[in-house]
């Protein structure tokens, strides 16, 4: 019998500010699971940097900030040149539990999907007891509702900061032209689903500290407002009416 090999798995951490998380997320990581760990640093004006040399991680520093889309696009780009079967996505903001890495790989290792991310969203009880702000739990609601009609999927919630991408599915999505800003991954997430990638989600518990990142109130209206508008631009893309190069071509 052929020895299957151990697929290829690259971490890749869009940081900004992380310092005080980073090595609790670190720490979680199942080192036996993944070949390399990367971090990208947006500017931070703490010692993420320093500290995440410390810890061994291969770490790449901006010139400039260039937004969290930004910052994922080099995160990716990184990965690419390893050649990986599996990108794996977390936020160092200790929010998702990078411990769970294998049962969100397991599937795309499996075949069973192209694209995998962790669901906070079981229920309103859990989301609200590990600390997810009312306000943010109302709109992930909304903007799920209509997104899982629009986009004829069902998932539980669709703005988690940890997700697994296979090699296929950031070969085929143009992410590189996808926006700089807290957009990206909506776009994404739109973007492969009209490309007919197969898209999973895996339960992954909520946690909230006072240390871990948010986007403020104007920032967090804007993101939404945006998300909406990704959403007007896939129908307008489908139907013909007009083109968008951030979708498969109809």
């Amino acid at each position: 019998m052929n020895k299957v090999s151990k697929p290829t798995i690259i971490v890749v951490m869009p940081a900004y500010n992380a310092e005080k998380t980073l090595k609790k997320t670190y720490d979680d990581i199942p080192k036996d699971w993944v070949s390399e760990i990367i971090l990208v640093d947006d500017v931070s004006r703490d010692k993420t940097v320093e500290l995440s040399k410390k810890l061994g991680i291969t770490t790449f520093v901006h010139p400039n900030n260039l937004g969290y889309g930004g910052n994922q696009k080099t995160c990716y780009w990184e990965a690419l040149k390893r050649n990986p079967d599996i990108v794996v996505m977390i936020h160092p903001d200790y929010q998702y539990d990078a411990s769970l890495i294998p049962e969100l790989v397991r599937p795309i290792i499996q075949k069973r999907y192209d694209y995998m991310f962790g669901s906070r969203i079981r229920t309103r009880t859990e989301a609200l007891a590990g600390g997810m702000p009312q306000l943010k739990y109302v709109f992930n609601r909304l903007y799920s509702l209509i997104a899982n009609i629009i986009l004829g999927v069902n998932f539980s919630e669709h703005m988690s900061g940890m997700r697994a991408y296979s090699r296929k599915t950031l070969k085929t999505v143009p992410f590189q032209r996808f926006s700089n800003d807290f957009i990206f991954d909506q776009q994404f997430t739109v973007s492969a689903i009209s490309y007919g990638l197969n898209i999973g989600e895996a339960p992954i518990p909520v946690r909230y500290y006072e240390e871990s990142s948010s986007i403020g109130l104007l920032a967090g209206a804007k993101f939404l407002s945006e998300s909406f508008m990704v959403l007007g631009q896939y129908l307008l893309h489908k139907y013909g009416i007009t083109k968008s190069r951030l979708f498969k071509p109809v």
